[in-house]
């Protein structure tokens, strides 16, 4: 049974007024969930020539407080009681939370869970919505919009970039070569472009006879999802988190893969569209901490999700002291402890860092960072250059977007990711990334200036990302109208 709150607790009353009525439906991971509350309080405050809009995000009771602390009191919450399936812990209702990474297909298959309680919820609404917004991930959502008569608009969390490789990858065929660590052309994506198989997301690699049969974690996570991809080539269209000066050029090639009339919506950074209307809060001190700093700051951080081996971290922590830099790390290990003295001029955390705050301070002169999306988007629209340092999932893609595309950083040579990148090629680096003065330093940061102001120009009256929020609404209310089938 579904309850329905705004997010300061008090009972929303369901009432009808047309289709003015907008329903997120975030997958329950941070990096996933973020960017849409963001959405969520741009709809909120957004002026346009429908009608006013009424906004809800679905959740479930381990994420409510997260959720209802990140978006105006006017944006409803309802809550889904999470699915019960063992060896899944009771409680864990969001991946960040997962004890083990060999529990994320457990993950998975109890979201899938969701779909009946999200269909009553769906059904019990006074009036059919104007849009559903919900994960890429939660693919029963478009089924469950499409029996309701509403649009579903799906959301993936990565650039138009990462999402168009991923699916063209798909596609194929790959060269031979593909397998050999040469570069290759995708086809579909622009003639110009190579990759290797380490920048192409793992699951659009096709599998090799030997390990066919292996049911590995990524294996299993991919068998869950590709039994509901139907419903994101069906979608009515896809919202982005990017603007159009950093991915227009990949845009059409998304859009290839959806029906006729869908299209990419690019209306980010969303954390900008939503006016960054959150204060962060700083428990650990991080900013005053940088205030005391002398010299340009290294800010290092490797998200909530990805598994750092204690072997790479002490080799990054060597390098780190080595580089002669200030830094202050994120470190999400509750066990391992450095192997040096870092000293006064390096700083470890292990709690909450306000990321966008220490991004935008003047001090910090770069990011080491593992590319996650948000974390590519915080970092150019503060304008600070990266070391472009991925882990896991699309993040070597979004790692040559921002290094080579972009060009407002430099990448870590990971390979594959098996290697464990020592103390010398961290501290030569980071070094790297910290000299302004050189042809390099200078080049880096004025693209990362060019991508701050970008992000800026994008989000403000008459940008393309809030000309694109806009038009989304004006087309789905026409698209009504029209009698369109979903």
């Amino acid at each position: 049974m579904a309850t329905t709150t705004t997010a300061d607790g008090a009972a929303a009353a369901n009432h009808t007024c047309g289709r003015d009525h907008v329903v997120l439906f975030p997958f329950m991971a941070k990096g996933h969930t973020l960017p849409l509350l963001h959405f969520a309080t741009a709809l909120s405050t957004v002026h346009h020539k429908g009608p006013c809009l009424r906004v809800t995000v679905v959740t479930t009771p381990g994420n409510l407080a997260f959720v209802g602390s990140h978006v105006p009191s006017s944006v409803r919450l309802a809550v889904l009681p999470f699915p019960s399936l063992p060896p899944l812990p009771a409680g864990v209702e969001s991946t960040d939370a997962l004890p083990s990474p060999s529990l994320h297909p457990t993950f998975m298959r109890a979201a899938a869970l969701l779909r009946q309680p999200f269909a009553d919820l769906m059904a019990s609404l006074s009036s059919p919505p104007l849009v559903l917004v919900s994960d890429f991930f939660l693919g029963f959502t478009g089924r469950v919009a499409a029996d309701a008569g509403v649009r579903r608009v799906v959301f993936h969390g990565m650039s138009c970039f990462s999402i168009a490789l991923g699916k063209s990858a798909k596609m194929g065929p790959l060269p031979s070569c593909a397998g050999r660590g040469e570069s290759f052309h995708v086809p579909r994506m622009p003639a110009h472009l190579k990759f290797t198989a380490a920048e192409v997301p793992p699951d659009a690699l096709p599998k090799t006879s030997d390990h066919e049969h292996e049911e590995d974690d990524t294996s299993s996570t991919r068998s869950v999802v590709d039994k509901e991809e139907y419903s994101d080539a069906s979608s009515w269209g896809v919202l982005v988190n990017s603007f159009a000066k950093l991915d227009q050029e990949f845009v059409a090639t998304l859009e290839s893969f959806y029906q006729p009339d869908a299209r990419a919506w690019l209306v980010g950074p969303l954390f900008l569209a939503a006016g960054d209307i959150v204060e962060e809060q700083d428990p650990e001190g991080c900013l005053p901490w940088i205030d005391e700093q002398s010299e340009p700051v290294v800010y290092v951080s490797f998200g909530t999700q990805a598994h750092v081996s204690d072997e790479q971290l002490g080799e990054l922590a060597r390098g780190l002291a080595q580089s002669g830099h200030p830094f202050l790390w994120a470190v999400r290990s509750e066990t391992w402890s450095p192997p040096v003295d870092v000293g006064p001029r390096g700083r470890l955390v292990r709690g909450w860092v306000p990321q966008r705050s220490v991004l935008a301070h003047r001090a910090v002169g770069g990011f080491v960072s593992h590319c996650g999306w948000n974390s590519v988007m915080e970092s150019l629209a503060a304008g600070k250059p990266v070391l472009a340092w991925p882990m896991m999932a699309e993040q070597p893609v979004n790692a040559r977007h921002v290094a080579d595309i972009v060009g407002a950083g430099i990448r870590m040579d990971v390979g594959d990711g098996s290697v464990v990148v020592g103390r010398a090629e961290v501290e030569k680096k980071v070094r790297r990334l910290m000299d302004a003065g050189s042809e390099e330093g200078s080049r880096i940061r004025a693209r990362a200036a060019w991508a701050q102001q970008a992000a800026m120009s994008a989000v403000s009256d008459g940008g393309t990302s809030r000309t694109a929020l806009l038009k989304l609404l004006e087309v789905l209310q026409g698209s009504y109208d029209r009698d369109v089938v979903v």
